[in-house]
């Protein structure tokens, strides 16, 4: 035979690796064998119940972690802490979703490991600063706005026209100011206009395309508030979601926009980790994604 298989489980066939021999003597001799053996997939930023639905739909042996667990690379292999402590053990994938204050240097560990990971380490590494990631997003965008800044912690402006200030990594309805007039900035902050409008979200979960009417009681929108819901796609805004997300090689990617009263659209802000719980149907199509991926990986 060129190559056997080795079944378990009935006939589902086991995620292997292939080791080639080749004998001196019979070097005619090709063989190819398929190897039984369980792949081990990390889990990381999840909370339950997603990591029990996570669990019954990934084959083979998970470890999940809500919060960062300790990791190494050695030897171009990566371990990562077992869920009950005590030691670590190798692992195969990994399927990241979530925000950490210390996350980059987990970003640095993955890629250098070079292992299938879901989302890709560089463009997560790419993301993490918000302020640094905006700028990225601006130069690709077909909708970067004008009349944007910039002021260093400390520094005082005096502004003419309502802007919103934006700090820090922690943009979920946090670390925003609408201001106007003198301002001191205790941190770090990007300037933008304050655009009158429409708030939404457009979420790009590998091929599909959703968009959601943020809401809110204040100028601050969300998708938390139990108003915000689903509506029609916009074309441009999707094919420019489409199109960050291939900047970033991203699969999974929110992009928030402001649609003007007059029609005009402003790129806020692009979410590399966004909320895929919040909407059932997210949820539904971002489990099938990233098990199809973990499957074919």
């Amino acid at each position: 035979m060129d190559f056997c298989k080795v079944y378990v489980m009935g006939s589902i066939p086991l995620r292997s690796t292939f080791i080639r021999s080749c004998c001196q003597e019979f070097s005619e001799i090709d063989l190819l064998i398929r190897c039984t053996m369980q792949e081990h997939v990390c889990l990381i930023g999840f909370d339950e119940p997603e990591i029990s639905v996570l669990k019954q739909r990934i084959s083979g042996r998970v470890i999940a972690h809500p919060s960062l667990p300790g990791f190494r690379v050695e030897d171009g292999q990566l371990y990562v802490d077992n869920e009950q402590g005590g030691w670590q053990s190798r692992v195969d994938l990994v399927i990241f979703h979530g925000i950490f204050e210390e996350d980059a240097e987990l970003f640095v560990a993955l890629a250098l490991w070079g292992g299938p990971c879901f989302p890709n380490p560089l463009g997560m590494l790419a993301c993490r600063d918000k302020q640094a990631c905006l700028v990225r997003a601006l130069s690709q965008t077909r909708f970067p706005g004008r009349g944007r800044g910039y002021v260093p912690a400390g520094s005082v402006v005096n502004l003419k026209t309502e802007q919103v200030a934006k700090w820090g990594n922690w943009h979920c309805g946090e670390n925003k100011a609408r201001i106007q007039g003198e301002w001191c900035a205790e941190y770090s902050s990007t300037l933008e206009p304050f655009y009158p409008g429409e708030a939404v979200r457009v979420v790009l979960l590998g091929e599909d395309v959703l968009q959601i009417r943020l809401a809110g009681d204040d100028w601050l929108k969300s998708i938390h508030d139990p108003s915000a819901d689903f509506m029609e796609v916009d074309a441009d805004l999707a094919d420019d979601t489409r199109a960050l997300a291939r900047y970033f090689d991203l699969p999974v990617i929110a992009n928030d926009y402001i649609v003007g009263e007059d029609g005009t659209k402003y790129l806020l802000e692009v979410n590399h980790i966004p909320n895929v719980t919040r909407f059932p149907l997210i949820w539904e199509r971002y489990v099938a994604l990233v098990t199809g991926w973990c499957a074919s990986a």
